[in-house]
């Protein structure tokens, strides 16, 4: 299975990541992350490898500081959160990246070396 990317066009980040993986050749599903957030179902499989709800988060976007999470996230429920994240693609922090093995969220490149040899 090709690495599913959820990506955002105007996301530096992002671009660098796709760039990354293009020097790499290796071929991956992008999907708009906007339009088609992750699913519950990708966002607890990342939760498992991340062990850390916050960090699924894009904290310094526009949504999440208008939503006000910073003060709300200590009081939500793991199925509230989820249900935020899978319906607002902008909360979710970028790239968010699931292989058959593993998943990565946002771009450092040693990380990603790991992953992507």
């Amino acid at each position: 299975m090709k690495p599913k990317i959820y990506s955002y066009s105007n996301c530096g980040t992002c671009r660098k990541a796709l760039k990354f993986l293009e020097q790499k050749k290796i071929e991956s599903d992008i999907i708009a992350i906007r339009e088609t957030p992750p699913t519950k179902k990708e966002l607890k499989l990342m939760l498992g490898i991340i062990k850390d709800i916050k960090k699924l988060f894009n904290t310094s976007g526009v949504d999440y500081r208008s939503l006000g999470l910073k003060d709300k996230l200590a009081s939500m429920s793991e199925t509230e959160t989820l249900d935020l994240l899978s319906s607002n693609g902008n909360l979710v922090k970028r790239p968010f990246v699931l292989t058959n093995e593993t998943g990565l969220i946002g771009f450092k490149e040693e990380e990603w070396k790991k992953v992507f040899k």
